[in-house]
């Protein structure tokens, strides 16, 4: 008998409110060591939700407060599947930034990402293709919508088309992409190698336009070889005029500094750089979207879950003020 009163009065204490405010206090150092520090991954946040879980669960078993009343009983279970979903989000949820250049398809690999241990990872079967897009822009640069047209096919092969924006997404297997203010100008190459094979073609993202307006400079490496190019791009002409209403599109009148191997040269679409080990050839210019990915498959169930939390203490407090008439004293009287 007595190992069974201890073994209530440790659950009873696993339920106490002293418990809980060490939890808020260890959820609020926790928040701020990875908001602010970035030494940490967000995924860390679903061991205070799940301490908060046993907490809430064992305050419900052990209070017969809740057994007395619904509506509290129905508020704090809609607040154990709440807490109990947070971990589950943080522990399987995806945030990531992606590039992707005009007229290309998507092949699964994120320039950024962060994650929970337990994410699916599926992303890296996902597709789809950078259609032609418009940003508009205001008076002073101020940037209005974004209108992405993209392509991708659906889970029996058939092709769509749409146009997304930031705030209307595309979504694919639970994971959504929103577009962002993060775009620019991609130089298009085709390596030959000398020694035969096939040829591969690929674009180089310099920086962010018109962010970066005077930076449009990059050095990077020819794929498969270890040579290093550092590439400009000038241009002649106001792209995007801050005076007027303007629309983001490539410049007209430019030429690409390339310097490789002791060369410099500047390039216009077509011309070609001789190397000892191949020719690389300059195609063309064109843009690049920058986007962010999101993927969390416990957002409908929290909001469920929340409407579930508030009809509950609707009804406690509906209850609680009708269990005696308002206007019993008057009738009194």
């Amino acid at each position: 008998m007595s190992a069974v009163m201890q073994e209530r009065a440790w659950w009873v204490a696993v339920g106490s409110l002293k418990l809980t405010l060490a939890i808020f206090g260890l959820f609020t150092l926790l928040v701020m060591a990875v908001y602010l520090t970035n030494r940490l991954d967000g995924w860390v946040l679903a061991v205070p939700f799940g301490l908060f879980a046993l907490n809430l669960l064992a305050a419900i078993t052990t209070n017969p407060a809740f057994r007395r009343q619904s509506g509290l009983l129905v508020f704090h279970l809609a607040l154990l599947v709440l807490v109990i979903l947070l971990a589950v989000s943080r522990l399987t949820y995806l945030r990531g930034q992606l590039e992707i250049t005009e007229g290309e398809w998507f092949d699964g690999t994120l320039t950024g990402r962060d994650a929970g241990p337990l994410h699916p990872d599926t992303i890296r079967g996902i597709r789809f293709r950078q259609l032609p897009f418009t940003i508009e822009y205001h008076p002073g640069r101020e940037r209005g919508r974004t209108l992405s047209r993209v392509a991708w096919r659906d889970a029996q092969g058939r092709l769509h088309e749409g146009v997304i924006g930031d705030h209307h997404p595309l979504v694919i297997a639970g994971y959504r992409f929103y577009t962002t203010h993060n775009k620019g100008f991609a130089p298009l190459f085709r390596w030959q190698p000398a020694k035969g094979g096939p040829a591969r073609t690929g674009s180089v993202h310099l920086p962010s336009y018109p962010a970066h307006e005077y930076r449009q400079a990059l050095e990077w490496t020819l794929p498969g070889t270890g040579h290093r190019l550092w590439t400009l791009l000038e241009m002649d002409e106001v792209v995007l005029d801050p005076a007027r209403s303007s629309r983001f599109r490539l410049p007209h009148d430019y030429r690409l500094v390339l310097r490789v191997d002791g060369q410099r040269r500047m390039l216009r679409p077509g011309d070609r750089v001789t190397l000892a080990d191949g020719t690389l050839t300059f195609l063309g210019l064109r843009q690049w979207m920058g986007y962010t990915v999101f993927y969390d498959r416990t957002i409908p169930w929290l909001l469920a879950a929340c409407v579930v939390a508030v009809l509950g203490m609707g009804w406690h407090y509906w209850r609680k003020c009708a269990a005696r008439p308002w206007r019993a004293e008057e009738d009194d009287d």
